[in-house]
């Protein structure tokens, strides 16, 4: 059975869905249709033995991306119910649209209208809403993160937006706050590796000097990936430290272990190589591994001191309370990180409280790192800057024609980032830190703005008449570009292959010839392969592809002369 859809239709331009029913019988049933996971359509139809065609009207409007899935059900002498389900996807051409996952999606409204105002259509969605599908993701010409931590991120939904970027041209642009870059644990993310700025930088010296101690847990329960994972957190907490910071690491299990004594971070090799021999293995008893580090502090001088415990299991009892009280009264603020359901979260919960610290439940071992990357810049206090400053033009560049930051209002703070070797710098702070900075990564565009759109840092620009037209230029820089003028591409599947066709012709209307055509196949588990399209007739390119998974594939179409 197969879906036949047209591959790109304009928003509300009528077309047909192709219903190809493969039948070994004669049969009554009923065939559904679904745009998305909404019910469009449902009737009753004969089935004869061998090739039935239905064909249904429909249109596409509010959307960039419809996914039409059919399934037949209903038939008397159905057995094989596993393949009475097929799909296909429709693109169609219309406004931009931008996706905004925002902390607090009240505090968008600012930019949202500004775009609005300039013709650009916009969604805004809480970080749970931020795209788990490519079918989502590419509803949107552009994806903006505004102050959205990578805790509150999946793995998969940063998988996504890399692929939608690499592999589909899609457009990414993440704004400043205190949950943003560094400060939102993106160090060594795949989101920050599609960035122009990273989130590691020189820190100044007059920032205040820290001083942390981690607390694992080398317990039997947390061996394999859980183990691996918090080492390679601990490594990445020593590396976003100052030459001025000291870290220490004890490992405990039924008693504590001095990993690394506490030191300058600036040892940051001998450190690592020192986590690197944590092996799992014993019991769970927190409460001396915990003090050890309270005494420690003790003697340490440095402006601010911190503790990250991290655990996956409960811990033999111990005045935890006492502990996280007489470490407040220090001025060592403790933070607690709950790896799966088996941690005591109450317990972390109550001393991180107690603390004056944070507390972070995972069930994904995988998110620790960016748990520790979060917490080691926050403690540091050292990568926002809240001074007033102008913004500097680095680089005079299209997007800020017909803007005058000669006159431009303050703005009142921002993230300290550095910005990636081959990025193009925009627009600087007065301290020479990157304000606006963007870069191509794969086939689309990212940009970096480190401050904010909205009332925090911003408050002087929403009243400045530059506002909306430098967010509006801004997107249309970033955002992916289509031009498909000239090229109709038909898609058509059967028994787990696709074969595809594309017809090109020049802008003078003669057939495109000897053009180079590649497909990006882009499968429902995020796995990518390259197609070459051969000349089948003048201006005719074609070819075959596997398609064994069920869901989506996305294709994403390059040619060149």
């Amino acid at each position: 059975s197969a879906v036949e859809v047209p591959a790109q239709v304009r928003e509300g331009e009528p077309f047909f869905v192709d219903v190809v029913i493969d039948a070994n019988h004669d049969d009554q049933a009923t065939i559904e249709v679904f745009r998305g996971a909404h019910l469009v359509l449902s009737e009753e139809k004969p089935l004869k033995k061998g090739e039935n065609r239905y064909r249904f009207p429909q249109t596409v409007t509010g959307e960039r991306l419809a996914e039409y899935t059919v399934r037949v059900r209903g038939a008397k002498e159905d057995t094989l119910l596993d393949n009475n389900a097929v799909s296909g996807l429709v693109f169609t051409a219309g406004k931009p649209r931008v996706l905004v996952i925002e902390s607090d999606p009240k505090l968008a409204e600012h930019l949202v209208y500004a775009l609005e105002q300039e013709d650009i259509q916009v969604e805004v969605r809480p970080p749970q809403g931020m795209p788990e599908s490519l079918s989502d993701v590419q509803n949107y010409e552009l994806l903006i993160v505004s102050n959205v931590p990578a805790t509150a991120l999946s793995g998969r939904q940063m998988e996504v937006a890399r692929t939608y970027v690499q592999d589909l041209g899609g457009g990414f642009l993440m704004l400043g706050g205190d949950q943003s870059f560094g400060l939102g644990g993106y160090y060594k993310s795949a989101l920050e590796e599609i960035l122009p700025v990273r989130s590691d930088f020189e820190k100044e010296k007059e920032k205040p000097s820290l001083a942390m101690v981690l607390v694992i847990d080398k317990s039997g329960s947390m061996g394999g990936e859980k183990m691996e994972m918090a080492k390679t957190a601990a490594r990445s907490a020593v590396e976003l430290l100052g030459p001025s910071d000291k870290i220490g690491v004890i490992a405990f299990e039924g008693e504590p272990f001095w990993i690394s004594d506490v030191q300058p971070a600036a040892n940051k090799a001998r450190i690592a190589d020192d986590i690197s021999r944590i092996e799992a293995g014993g019991g769970t008893v927190m409460y001396p591994a915990m003090d050890e580090a309270f005494q420690a502090l003790q003697g340490t001088v440095a402006k601010l001191k911190h503790v990250i415990v991290m655990t996956d299991g409960i811990s033999a009892p111990g005045d935890f309370e006492g502990l996280a009280q007489s470490m407040a009264q220090s001025k060592i603020t403790v933070t607690t990180v709950a790896v799966g359901n088996d941690a005591d979260r109450n317990l972390l919960e109550e001393i991180a409280r107690i603390g004056q610290g944070r507390s972070y439940f995972t069930d994904d071992p995988s998110a620790i790192p960016q748990i520790f990357a979060k917490e080691t810049v926050t403690a540091s206090k050292s990568a926002i800057n809240e001074q007033p400053f102008t913004p500097q033009v680095v680089r005079p560049t299209a997007v800020l024609s017909e803007i005058d930051f000669e006159t431009a209002p303050f703005l009142l703070g921002y993230v300290t980032t550095r910005p990636k070797p081959t990025c193009e710098f925009i627009l600087a702070t007065e301290k020479g830190d990157p304000l606006l900075a963007w870069w191509r990564y794969g086939l689309g565009m990212t940009g970096a703005f480190t401050s904010d759109a909205k009332s925090r840092w911003a408050a002087e620009w929403l009243s400045w008449p530059g506002y909306s037209k430098f967010w509006a230029q801004l997107v249309r820089q970033l955002m992916r570009k289509q031009d498909a003028r000239g090229v109709t591409v038909q898609v058509t599947q059967r028994a787990g292959r696709a074969a595809i066709t594309v017809d090109a012709i020049d802008a003078a209307g003669r057939f495109l010839n000897q053009a180079e055509t590649e497909l990006t196949v882009i499968d429902p588990h995020l796995g990518t392969r390259k197609v070459v399209l051969s000349q089948t007739a003048p201006g005719r390119y074609s070819a075959e592809f596997e398609t064994a998974l069920p869901g989506a594939y996305h294709l994403e179409l390059t040619q060149k002369q």
